[in-house]
């Protein structure tokens, strides 16, 4: 596994166990089609919600905060994803959201998160 994927995979590990920790219901992990993939989809019961989440995770912020590499045409390309995610899935909620979770993997000490909820 080449190191930035291994951080990735990371990431996703701490943005999973944050979801859980706020009660969300993590449903899929890593979902993929011809367009792109979904990092984590996630059930919010209290709000009877489904949540596309994006996750970013850097060593550092030499290149800026994790949550920066989000653009506009990412959070696009998320919005026609979850399109096609919730054409394939039988789920039913009030409404669905795009969460993005930034991980700073720090080189010791727990890694440093935030989860930014209905970014777009």
């Amino acid at each position: 596994m080449r190191a930035k994927d291994a951080v990735g995979a990371y990431g996703e590990r701490v943005a999973e166990r944050l979801l859980a920790e706020e009660g969300l219901e993590v449903v899929e992990r890593n979902w993929r089609c011809a367009r792109g993939e979904i990092d984590l989809v996630a059930v919010d019961h209290e709000r009877d919600e489904i949540v596309f989440v994006e996750v970013k995770t850097r060593r550092g912020t030499a290149h800026g905060h994790p949550a920066e590499a989000v653009t506009r045409v990412k959070l696009a390309r998320l919005r026609v994803l979850a399109a096609l995610w919730l054409s394939e899935h039988d789920r039913r909620a009030r409404g669905i959201r795009i969460d993005v979770v930034a991980v700073l993997a720090r080189p010791a000490g727990p890694a440093v998160v935030e989860h930014l909820r209905a970014v777009g």
